[in-house]
């Protein structure tokens, strides 16, 4: 399987991947981080688990032969930006457009690889923890992995989470189940 990009969604995933780390690094940097180390922070822990997130959907989308490309809400974008003054995120950064043959099978399979994906980063980052010991970009990394999955599990609208519970209630259910406890450690 060939998988397929475009000057625009390069340039789309670029944009909002800086966005992304700046917002958050401007969130962590209130704490007791740098503005620097939270910019570090925040592209490897926030901007990977972005990334493959929506690398997840366009895969899945393109094995069933469907057109597939991240396109950015800049308008979020900066939405995201403002509201990290304030001391939180609510990112909406874009989204995977998929045109072609969708059923709700489909639709579901395409929708869990995103928050399959951070939560195998998640599970990723935790490894190393125990591995190399506690540091803040591997405690980063699980905790906002683990937030972006379950935050993607919302059963409402758009999100990854409406799609799968309409596809199969139970795979919805044990995934947010596993995704909360996740988030408890």
């Amino acid at each position: 399987m060939k998988i397929t990009t475009s000057k625009k969604e390069i340039v789309d995933i670029t944009k909002a991947w800086l966005a992304i780390t700046v917002a958050f690094a401007i969130v962590l940097s209130k704490s007791e981080l740098s503005f620097v180390q939270a910019v570090l922070v925040s592209a490897v822990a926030v901007g990977l688990g972005f990334l493959l997130h929506e690398l997840g959907h366009k895969i899945v989308a393109q094995y069933y032969r469907c057109f597939a490309e991240f396109r950015s809400f800049d308008s979020l974008l900066l939405l995201a930006i403002a509201m990290s003054f304030f001391g939180f995120v609510f990112a909406a950064p874009g989204a995977v457009m998929i045109h072609g043959y969708v059923n709700k099978e489909r639709n579901g399979k395409i929708s869990i690889a995103g928050p399959a994906i951070n939560i195998a980063l998640a599970l990723v980052f935790l490894i190393l923890t125990f591995i190399f010991g506690s540091n803040i970009v591997l405690m980063y990394g699980f905790r906002i992995n683990v937030w972006l999955a379950l935050f993607n599990m919302i059963p409402f609208g758009n999100f990854d989470g409406a799609k799968i519970f309409r596809w199969n209630k139970k795979l919805y259910f044990a995934f947010v189940a596993l995704t909360f406890a996740l988030f408890l450690i």
